[in-house]
């Protein structure tokens, strides 16, 4: 186990590259900030067409935790409780600044290989885009989900707040955009439907952001499940206390350094109805009735209940 001085250590490392990144992004114009690769949209300063092509080699394992999520969906709540489960278990560190799959220098996919088991890596990336060793090894999956509307408004205050990506002037123009798939990692709709067509391949467990925020011990204990950690009532009544959204947003200072507010900013359900007009409103409905209403997944996002007025 790594001494607190170590620790805090990686910890200081991870907050300096992002401070350093956020520097760098302010110098530079929206359009630099973003680029295209297969046909979307992604940060420029996070990841490059090398990197990406040096993560098709990328050797999976069995055994890998690999979080899949469209922006602003959960990604790093979950991740967070991914390594608060393995600490519990293991008192493995987490390693914070690889777990983004596609972020960083092509040489990162060598660190990775020489780290030891389990190794908790999350993305945005495709299904078409992630690397087929994952689907060789039968790697086990956790995809999950948030209704739409409350995707776009956290997205909206996420791309206006984080530095690296494009701000806009207002909400109506990202919406435009969103709508589009003209953002960044492209639509909420193709992404989820893409995953629609593999989530009974037997790899994959899918949980929502709205299960997880109304009752989190349950899901807690679906993922330990799904992944084999038989972690105990004590162990699992733990991680929840440590991975509350209130608990991580206190401590996202120390996780995510200035950023911290950007990355845990309300965590609600229903914030939506803050910003959405009833056209817009509409105009989602239809995208969602085209996409996804009557798939499984469509279904486990339970429209009606939370993306109403």
């Amino acid at each position: 186990m790594a001494s607190s001085e170590e620790k805090l250590t990686k910890k200081e490392i991870f907050r300096a590259e992002m401070k350093k990144v956020a520097e760098k992004a302010s110098k530079m114009k929206p359009e630099e900030l973003q680029f295209k690769y297969k046909g979307i949209l992604y940060p420029s300063l996070l990841c490059s067409e090398a990197t990406f092509q040096a993560m098709e080699k990328l050797e999976a394992r069995e055994d890998d935790v690999f979080i899949i999520t469209y922006p602003k969906c959960g990604t790093n709540w979950t991740i967070q409780i991914l390594h608060e489960m393995l600490f519990e278990l293991h008192n493995k560190e987490p390693t914070l600044d690889q777990a983004m799959l596609e972020f960083g220098k092509p040489d990162k996919y060598e660190y990775l290989n020489q780290q030891p088991s389990p190794r908790v890596m999350s993305s945005h990336i495709t299904y078409e885009n992630i690397p087929k060793t994952f689907f060789e090894k039968k790697t086990k999956i956790l995809l999950i989900l948030r209704n739409p509307k409350d995707t776009a408004v956290s997205y909206y205050h996420f791309s206006n707040n984080n530095p690296v990506l494009p701000s806009y002037e207002s909400w109506d123009l990202f919406f435009k955009d969103y709508l589009s798939g003209d953002v960044i990692y492209g639509s909420y709709f193709d992404y989820t439907l893409q995953w629609e067509k593999h989530i009974d391949d037997g790899n994959i467990l899918v949980l929502t952001f709205e299960d997880m925020k109304m009752d989190l011990p349950k899901e807690l204990r679906k993922i330990s499940d799904f992944y084999g950690l038989s972690l105990t009532d004590e162990q699992i009544k733990k991680v929840h206390e440590k991975t509350t959204f209130k608990s991580m947003k206190e401590n996202s200072g120390n996780t995510h350094g200035n950023l911290g507010n950007v990355f845990f900013r309300k965590g609600e359900i229903g914030d939506w109805k803050n910003l959405f007009t009833e056209e817009q409103s509409k105009e989602l409905d239809a995208q969602f009735e085209k996409y996804l209403a009557g798939t499984k997944l469509g279904k486990m996002i339970n429209y009606e209940k939370y993306c109403t007025f």
